[in-house]
C-alpha cells in the first residue's frame, strides 16, 4: 500500500464523475431521462436496475378504472420523455397525472409488453417528492402552444419541447464555439459589457445612466422635503454671523477659555447648517444640466456611458499583444427594427488573429461554420429533429450539406458581375445593382453569398 500514491484532487474528481456503470448524475441521487432512453437500445438493455427519476409531468392518465396511471415525464435532459407507471397503492394518482406536476420517483426499469412505442418503463415503487399543480390555472397544457402565448408565460416557457430544445441547442453551440477557438491557439478574452467607446460608429446604442432614476428620487424627496426658501437660506446666515460675533466679543472680553470654546463649537455648528442650506438650495428637479447640455459629470461613470455593441475594438489590442484572440459575449443594439435580422440583444463571436491575412480570415470563418454544424449532428441530433418535425424540415440536411462542402469565395466585383448579368436576363432587384454598392439581402440570396 506504500508505494500506491493518491491520485491528485482533479483526477479524483474526473473518477467520480466517469468510473462505473452507474446511471445516476454526477451531483444528484436521481438517473437523468437522457441516460436511460437515449441509448442505442432505447434503454432497453437498462432492464432489472433500479433507478430514481425526477422530472416535470408532459401527460398523465389513469388506467385500470384508477388502479394505476401512465406518466410521461421530461427532466429537460432530452426531447424524449420516460414513460412511469405508478400504482393506486404507491400514491395518490388523482395528484401525478396532472401536467406540470413535479415528481420525484424511484422503482425498476422495465421492458414493456411487446408492440409499445417505448422500450423501457419505469415501474414506481416509492413516490418520493411531489409537486402539485393547479390544472385549472396551469398555463401550459398538452397541445401545441405559438410562441407568442410563450412570451406571456417567461417563467414556465423552459417546459415546452421548442423551447427546452433551443436551450440545449444554445447550450450545445456555445460550448462548441469555445472548443473550437481553444482546440485552434486561441485566447478567450473578455471585453466590457458597459463600454464609452462606440466601436460600430453607427450612435445606435442603449445608454447606461444613473441620472433618470436620480432624478426621479431627487424629484420625491423635494415633495417630502421642499428645499429652502431665501427666507431660510438669509435667516441661516444672519445665524452664522451672530454667532461670528458672539465669538469677538467673548475674545475681546478675554472670556475663559471654556466659554470661548463653547462659543466656537456653536459657530461651527451654525456654519455646517448654512452650508447644508445653501446645497439644498442648489437642488433643482430634472435631469442636471451644465451650459444648456447634460451634465453628465454628475453621471455613475463622469462621462456617458453605453450597453456595448462590439467588443472588437477591445480584443483589437490583445490581439495586438498575444496574437489568435477571440470574444463571445452578449451584444446590444438599439435599432427600431422587428425584423428576425435585428435583435436588441444577442450574442456575438469576434476571433481576431494577428499575422494573418483576408484567407486566412475566411478559412477561420469557414471551419468554424462547419465545426458548429458537424457538433449539432453529432450532439443535439434528437433535437434538430424535432426542430425538423416542428419548423424546418431541412434543417439537417443543410446541416449536413454546409458541413462538408467546400465554401466557393468569390470577390465583390465577381459578385457584382453576377448580379448584373442577372439584371441582364431579366432578374429584377429592388435595389440598383452597379460596382460599390453595399449587397444587400435580396443580392446575397441571389447569388449564394454568406449572410
Amino acid at each position: 500500500m506504500g508505494d500506491q500514491a493518491t491520485p491528485p484532487a482533479p483526477e479524483l474528481a474526473e473518477m467520480a464523475i466517469s468510473d462505473g456503470p452507474s446511471l445516476k448524475h454526477p451531483f444528484s441521487d436521481r438517473a437523468p431521462v437522457r441516460s436511460i432512453v437515449c441509448r442505442p437500445d432505447g434503454g432497453a438493455g437498462l432492464a432489472g436496475q433500479r433507478v430514481r427519476a425526477g422530472g416535470w409531468v408532459k401527460t398523465g392518465r389513469e388506467q385500470g378504472k384508477g388502479s394505476f396511471a401512465f406518466l410521461e415525464v421530461n427532466d429537460g435532459s432530452c426531447p424524449a420523455n420516460l414513460q412511469v407507471i405508478v400504482d393506486a397503492g404507491v400514491a395518490d394518482l388523482s395528484t401525478l397525472v396532472q401536467t406540470g406536476t413535479c415528481v420525484l420517483v424511484e422503482g425498476l426499469l422495465k421492458v414493456p409488453p411487446e408492440g409499445a412505442k417505448q422500450k423501457i418503463e419505469l415501474r414506481v415503487d416509492k413516490v418520493l417528492h411531489v409537486g402539485p399543480t393547479d390544472p385549472a390555472s396551469y398555463p401550459i397544457p398538452k397541445t401545441k402552444l405559438s410562441l407568442e402565448f410563450l412570451r406571456d408565460h417567461i417563467h414556465l416557457r423552459a417546459r415546452t419541447n421548442t423551447i427546452s430544445a433551443v436551450a440545449r441547442i444554445r447550450n450545445a453551440l456555445a460550448f462548441a464555439t469555445h472548443s473550437f477557438f481553444q482546440e485552434h491557439g486561441f485566447l478567450y478574452v473578455h471585453t466590457p459589457i458597459i463600454t464609452t467607446s462606440d466601436c460600430e460608429g453607427a450612435g445606435e446604442m442603449f445608454q447606461a445612466t444613473t441620472l433618470i432614476s436620480e432624478a426621479e428620487k431627487l424629484e420625491k424627496e423635494l415633495i417630502l422635503n421642499p428645499p429652502p426658501t431665501e427666507a431660510d437660506l438669509e435667516a441661516a446666515k444672519l445665524t452664522v454671523g451672530e454667532k461670528g460675533n458672539i465669538v469677538s466679543q467673548l475674545k475681546a472680553a478675554k472670556a475663559t477659555k471654556e466659554e470661548i470654546r463653547a462659543s466656537v463649537a456653536d459657530l461651527k455648528i451654525a456654519k455646517e447648517n448654512l452650508s447644508r442650506v445653501e446645497e439644498r438650495a442648489k437642488l433643482k428637479p430634472g435631469i442636471p444640466k451644465k451650459d444648456g447640455k447634460i451634465d453628465y459629470g454628475q453621471d455613475f461613470f463622469s462621462r456617458q456611458a453605453f450597453l456595448t455593441v462590439s467588443g472588437q475594438l477591445q480584443v483589437e489590442t490583445y490581439a495586438c499583444a498575444v496574437s489568435s484572440v477571440y470574444t463571445f459575449g452578449p451584444t446590444f443594439r438599439a435599432e427600431h427594427s422587428h425584423t428576425s435580422r435585428h435583435l436588441a440583444e444577442f450574442w456575438m463571436v469576434e476571433p481576431e488573429i494577428a499575422f494573418a491575412d483576408l484567407q486566412d480570415d475566411m478559412n477561420c470563418a469557414e471551419a468554424y461554420v462547419k465545426y458548429m454544424c458537424q457538433w449539432l449532428l453529432n450532439k443535439c441530433f434528437d433535437d434538430m429533429e424535432l426542430m425538423a418535425k416542428l419548423y424546418d424540415k431541412g434543417c439537417i440536411d443543410r446541416l449536413r450539406m454546409v458541413s462538408s462542402t467546400p465554401f466557393e469565395r468569390i470577390s465583390y466585383t465577381e459578385a457584382v458581375q453576377l448580379l448584373e448579368e442577372a439584371v441582364r436576363g431579366g432578374k429584377e432587384f429592388e435595389k440598383n445593382v452597379e460596382w460599390g454598392i453595399d449587397l444587400a439581402s435580396e443580392h446575397e440570396r441571389y447569388a449564394n453569398l454568406p449572410l
